[in-house]
């Protein structure tokens, strides 16, 4: 079975690459290998392009494509526009995502949709298109982004964790159904990273929540639009996280999942096997500030 080529001749599709981690990802690979060829895909055309000359200049083969993730037919030309031009992917890294905010109630159907459609849909049918590719070229690699939400759920970021939960579930699948294959599958877990998110996510509460719904969960809110601040201490840069998918990318034997997260390790043992059931729900209620929520509801309805 063919193995995979070292990293300077390999070809990396990455979404999401106009900023953030996709981006810092897209620079340090150019960097760290020359002569590797990169597949750099997002919405915004303009940011790409920039991204792509810092590629180019350090010495990568760079194929733009503007891509809506939410859009399967984008997705889908975005695969065959990559092997048309280079012929193979050894590299996939599904990174494209952002973030919705707000109490469950609150989000509207068509925000649930297209979460959905950009964090777990579009790497679902990217993924799909690319695997009788790297079934044939005799090997593979499927690096999703998700996120420590991917695995804690929280107030006020259900929606989004839903679909990263959806994203680590098919990450686990895939990961059994391919390894005949010789394709291996590994999840990303962030913690808070140093980007847009928080901002653009606090930002679109207040231009989807009715007036009713802002009042009646306030204090969640107002914790959302503070949540950057207070994880401010812990947040590792895009560069930091770009790291650890690259030792995705290269390790022999790729684990499963990489926390790229401060204490992240011991969060998860904590939450996930330590604390009680009650006592952790209680813990992000305060956090969230449902618990004022409750507080004032209870108020509210006594008088």
């Amino acid at each position: 079975m063919t193995q995979a080529s070292p990293l300077a001749e390999q070809v990396i599709l990455i979404t999401g690459a106009s900023a953030g981690i996709g981006a810092a990802l897209a620079r340090q690979l150019a960097v760290k290998a020359l002569g590797i060829r990169l597949v750099l895909a997002a919405r915004n055309q303009q940011k790409l392009e920039a991204v792509a000359t810092e590629c180019l200049k350090a010495g990568a083969d760079v194929l733009v494509v503007p891509t809506d993730m939410a859009q399967v037919e984008q997705v889908k030309a975005l695969a065959h526009s990559a092997i048309e031009r280079f012929g193979r992917v050894d590299a996939l890294v599904n990174n494209a995502g952002y973030g919705q905010m707000g109490p469950i109630e609150l989000i509207l159907p068509e925000d649930a949709q297209r979460q959905f459609a950009v964090n777990f849909h579009g790497p679902l049918v990217l993924t799909q298109t690319l695997i009788p590719v790297m079934r044939d070229q005799g090997c593979g690699r499927i690096i999703n982004v998700s996120s420590l939400g991917g695995r804690l759920p929280f107030p006020a970021g259900g929606m989004y964790s839903a679909s990263k939960f959806a994203l680590e579930a098919l990450s686990d699948v895939l990961r059994m159904e391919l390894e005949a294959f010789n394709i291996k599958v590994s999840v990303i877990e962030p913690g808070p990273v140093t980007t847009e998110f928080f901002s653009v996510a606090g930002d679109r509460v207040d231009l989807n929540v009715p007036e009713a719904g802002r009042t009646l969960y306030r204090p969640a809110i107002q914790a959302i639009k503070e949540i950057e601040q207070q994880t401010a201490p812990l947040a590792w840069s895009s560069e930091r996280v770009a790291h650890v998918i690259i030792r995705a990318i290269t390790d022999r034997h790729p684990r499963p999942r990489y926390l790229a997260a401060t204490g992240g390790r011991m969060m998860l043992f904590l939450m996930t096997k330590l604390m009680p059931t009650k006592l952790l729900d209680m813990f992000w209620k305060r956090f969230y500030r449902i618990d004022q929520v409750e507080k004032d509801w209870k108020r509210r309805s006594s008088v």
